[in-house]
């Protein structure tokens, strides 16, 4: 029977952390298929978080018992299982114009 690959979340990562570095981290414990740090889209800075998807399952569950609680830069990394990604609703209102969306009203008192 053939394992699936396992993404992993990566917390409290030091803001300077690399894709390189994860890289390194993870694949002491088993093949790594991919490595993601999240970066704002604006600066490009890091969020302090990524993820790591191993190929397979008990290799990363090897993984996150040895690098959970583990230190990063003077950080503590949280590793664990990621949750799948949500589905976002869609807003109600806001559009341009639309009724229901914020729009700012100038009252003047008489003087």
């Amino acid at each position: 029977m053939q394992q699936q690959s396992q993404k992993l979340y990566v917390g409290s990562l030091p803001y300077k952390t690399t894709e390189d570095e994860l890289y390194q981290i993870f694949s002491q414990f088993g093949a790594v298929v991919s490595v993601k740090v999240v970066t704002d889209r604006v600066t490009g800075q890091s969020k302090g978080f990524g993820f790591v998807e191993m190929e397979k399952a008990d290799e990363a569950q090897k993984a996150i018992e040895s690098v959970n609680g583990s230190e990063l830069g003077g950080r503590t990394l949280v590793v664990s299982v990621a949750r799948p990604p949500q589905e976002r609703e869609p807003r109600s209102g806001g559009g341009r114009g639309d009724e229901g969306g914020f729009q700012r009203q100038r009252r003047f008192r008489d003087r």
